[in-house]
């Protein structure tokens, strides 16, 4: 008895029992990066540790990206600082930015600008993250003229802030005709420094809004 050859399968069926080659693993930034949320990651990073102190190793770990995807993403370590410092600053502004611009009673207005700094300065998952003008950026304007010109930038917008809050208090009669708007500016900023640094010391928070409510009491005059 003849037995009949056996046909071989058709190309579907070696499709299916051919084994699939398997895809090349792809390498550089995971699909979930985010630059967004990458930069709020490093922002955290260095207002905590400061520039120096964080590494590219600290960044990528911090970042869940790689070195190449970080210098790819923001550049070297220090464009990458900037870009936190600016991104800071952009968050800074918008908070008190909002304040600033309402019409409130004076003493109504630098009490929720001084309450919105404190939860600005002591918001962090594992401490007090500070000013980021005051505890790290301060430090690198000594010798980086970009920073330095960053942080004069900062200063000088909050004591123009905090002067045009005086002005139109003083207009409105709630300061004494004496009252220096600009004097008063000085004070208000350097009142939010000094919380910016005892906030990282870990100072009560009770503590801070007692020295707050003081020094709101002397610019005002006691009104």
């Amino acid at each position: 008895m003849v037995q009949k050859k056996k046909q071989p399968p058709r190309g579907d069926s070696v499709a299916k029992t051919a084994a699939a080659p398997a895809e090349p693993k792809r390498r550089g930034r995971p699909r979930a990066y985010e630059p967004d949320i990458a930069l709020g990651k490093a922002l955290d990073l260095f207002r905590t540790t400061g520039f120096a102190a964080t590494s590219l190793d600290d960044l990528s770990a911090a970042t869940g990206m790689n070195r190449p995807s970080l210098y790819g993403a923001f550049g070297d370590k220090r464009e990458l600082y900037i870009k936190s410092y600016q991104r800071y600053r952009d968050n800074a502004r918008a908070v008190l930015g909002e304040i600033f611009r309402q019409d409130w009673p004076v003493r109504r207005q630098l009490e929720r600008l001084f309450a919105a700094v404190l939860d600005l300065y002591l918001s962090g998952e594992e401490g007090p993250h500070g000013c980021f003008t005051v505890m790290t950026a301060g430090s690198e304007a000594i010798a980086d003229p970009d920073i330095r010109a960053m942080v004069q930038n900062a200063l000088t917008e909050l004591d123009k802030a905090f002067a045009q809050c005086f002005r139109r208090a003083k207009e409105k009669g709630e300061l004494p005709d004496g009252a220096d708007p600009v004097v008063l500016a000085h004070l208000a900023s350097a009142t939010i420094h000094s919380i910016a640094v005892r906030a990282r010391a870990r100072v009560p928070r009770t503590e801070l809004e007692a020295i707050i409510a003081g020094a709101i009491d002397v610019m005002l005059g006691g009104r």
